[in-house]
């Protein structure tokens, strides 16, 4: 009753009749008064007016008729009904209409979530009660919670409002409770790969949360943390804080991994990681490539990319690698051979020489691979042959006079 629409018209004539007698109107708000009239003066007065009371009932129904039939009812004031609805009928819509728009917004966020199974208020800053929700259908129920948070932040917000808005589980910071939830879901992340170290394009959690990303954000905060920490040390005033990571939620992030904002790469970091706990679990230390494969990690190519690259990695990385892995640089035989343009060109024309041998002709597909032997009876290998001889016929023009002679051998048709 209190904030049904059926009663707007009815609002709308009382609040007339109070801007010309603002004490009556009241009156009806304050049960005290309205039921201290004696029970013999009330039957005087209705015999007193019991000649007219045809009359007065014709008039009153007319009035009820351009009414809607909930408003009609009340205007109805010989029915008995409750005082106090009443009263609080004409405070709420009469005296204080804002708190009619409060009420609204209370049953509008109360439907919000009976709807979404939601158990938080946390709605969209467009959304608007839609028209069959009856008396608060078209609501700004989005706008009125920010207004709510606003009014909260400023220390404006009654407190009974503030007590009423938790019970329906009023979320007052968005951006707190989504950084909550990511903390929780890194959490189980770390629990489950015993690090936090998600590559970006990682996501986990029963609502399939981009932790990845979430990750990636939280490292570029603490590092402009840590850069304007440096910044104020050195005594350079007026450095914003915004964007900053908070002294609280680094330490709740060093809680979970002490190494999950690294200096270098996390791709780095993921590895030597993945190689020492797979060494720490007895495990030997992998060395070639394809040899260990953990969480998607080939942990001998990665082994073997750190000795190759020595040179180019920072001290504190050189020093993980020497003193926890065991690791060293490698030496000139431990180096990849590099093949020259004329190694590659003979392992090719050896290709197509197999081919033309067991064939009888060149003519190869496009995507065709040539199985070789490996040298001293090792592993095969897989020659492109399709696609460098399509390579050779385009760059014909500058192949040597003896490279067109080995291939027009095998009937290449340029």
């Amino acid at each position: 009753m209190l904030t049904s629409d059926a009663y707007r018209t009815l609002t709308k004539v009382l609040g007339a009749l109070r801007a010309h007698d603002t004490e009556t109107i009241e009156a009806l708000a304050d049960p005290r008064i309205r039921n201290s009239r004696p029970e013999a003066e009330r039957e005087g007065m209705e015999g007193e007016f019991e000649g007219a009371t045809g009359d007065a009932e014709l008039d009153q129904e007319q009035d009820v008729a351009r009414v809607s039939g909930a408003a009609a009812g009340v205007l109805r004031f010989s029915e008995e009904r409750d005082p106090f609805a009443l009263t609080q009928f004409v405070r709420l819509r009469i005296i204080d209409p804002e708190g009619a728009y409060w009420r609204r917004g209370i049953e509008a966020a109360t439907r919000w979530l009976r709807e979404t199974g939601k158990t938080e208020l946390r709605v969209p800053y467009v959304f608007v009660a839609p028209d069959e929700w009856g008396a608060v259908g078209g609501y700004p129920l989005g706008r009125w919670i920010a207004d709510l948070r606003r009014y909260y932040a400023a220390g404006t917000l009654e407190a009974g409002r503030v007590t009423e808005l938790e019970a329906l589980g009023m979320v007052w910071s968005a951006w707190d409770t989504a950084w909550a939830e990511g903390l929780a879901v890194a959490q189980d992340y770390a629990a489950v790969h015993g690090h936090f170290l998600p590559p970006t394009n990682a996501v986990w959690g029963g609502d399939r949360m981009a932790i990845g990303v979430w990750a990636k954000n939280q490292r570029a905060a603490a590092r402009k943390t840590h850069e304007n920490a440096g910044r104020r040390a050195a005594g350079e005033t007026g450095v914003s804080s915004a964007g900053e990571l908070s002294e609280s939620r680094l330490e709740a992030l060093d809680a979970i991994d002490p190494a999950w904002c690294p200096a270098w790469g996390i791709d780095w970091q993921r590895s030597f990681h993945l190689t020492l706990m797979h060494v720490r679990s007895g495990g030997a230390l992998p060395v070639r490539a394809g040899e260990v494969l953990v969480q998607g990690e080939d942990l001998g190519a990665w082994t073997m990319a750190q000795r190759v690259g020595w040179d180019a990695l920072t001290p504190a990385q050189q020093w993980m690698l020497d003193s926890v892995l065991g690791l060293d640089p490698a030496v000139e035989a431990d180096l990849p051979v590099r093949r020259t343009q004329a190694d590659r060109w003979a392992t090719h024309l050896a290709a197509a020489r197999q081919f033309h041998a067991r064939e009888g002709h060149l003519r190869v597909p496009r995507k065709h691979v040539e199985e070789m032997a490996g040298e001293g009876g090792g592993d095969g290998v897989g020659i492109r042959l399709g696609g460098w001889l399509d390579n050779t016929r385009r760059r014909a023009d500058k192949l040597t006079p003896e490279r067109r002679a080995e291939l027009d051998e095998l009937g290449m048709r340029w």
